[in-house]
């Protein structure tokens, strides 16, 4: 656990990527290779039927600046820029893709004790401007997420949420889509030894009067391989091993 709250994006991300990151449907290959110099080079091909994607990301680290350089199959040059500690607990990322002038992006991010603020705006003439603010501890955190339309004049983005975080259990509340959805959910670590743990997150659409159920584990049979399985109240299981 860090010494503060964190960011927003914080809130949940435990449970988050127990439960969603890494399952693919699709068929995927990724190599990534270090040089001593700090160059890392990924290199990732995803088929989707008979559509063959992929792409090639070069990251460099000089100091404490990032450079990511990605290329895809679309021609699409796509580069952030991060620099780290401009002052202390401050940190700047630009991002941005050649050709296209209004995809720039500058983020500030800020991580205190008992804060962390980020906040981000377009480069353009009329920006979309996001602002997200933390208040609390390593134990305790309440945040709000909003994102304002210069142009349109109105918000586009506008959550909440709560977290709470103990030795080996990780619980979130969050209120997202304008008050639509609410979301709960859980991370408990049984064995820290074996990265053994379980989650379950519960989702409720107020428009829709839906609710969304999913529950998942992990486990890691040895230092380089890890199995995760999840299931949702529609019987749609998955399972994943991972191996480097």
């Amino acid at each position: 656990m860090g010494k503060g709250p964190g960011l927003y994006s914080d809130i949940g991300k435990s449970a988050r990527d127990l439960l969603y990151k890494d399952y693919n449907s699709d068929q995927k290959f990724t190599i990534t290779t270090y040089s001593p110099t700090g160059v890392t080079l990924t290199s990732t091909g995803t088929k989707k039927g008979e559509l063959l994607l992929a792409d090639v990301n070069t990251q460099l680290k000089n100091k404490n600046i990032t450079t990511d350089i990605k290329v895809d199959t679309g021609s699409n040059l796509f580069t952030t820029v991060t620099i780290d500690e401009l002052t202390l607990g401050l940190k700047a990322i630009l991002s941005f893709r050649v050709h296209d002038q209004r995809s720039g992006k500058l983020e500030l991010q800020y991580l205190h004790e008992y804060a962390g603020l980020s906040s981000s705006v377009g480069l353009t003439a009329n920006p979309i401007v996001n602002l997200s603010v933390v208040l609390g501890n390593n134990k305790l955190a309440l945040g709000s997420d909003a994102s304002f339309d210069t142009k349109e004049g109105a918000f586009t983005k506008c959550n909440f949420g709560a977290s709470f975080t103990n030795t080996d259990l990780i619980a979130a509340l969050s209120l997202n889509d304008k008050g639509d959805t609410l979301s709960a959910s859980y991370y408990h670590i049984v064995s820290p030894l074996s990265s053994s743990v379980v989650g379950a997150e519960v989702t409720h659409s107020f428009s829709r009067n839906e609710n969304t159920i999913t529950v998942g584990t992990q486990h890691q049979l040895d230092p380089l391989t890890t199995v995760k399985a999840r299931l949702n109240n529609v019987g749609k299981a998955n399972a994943l091993i991972q191996h480097e």
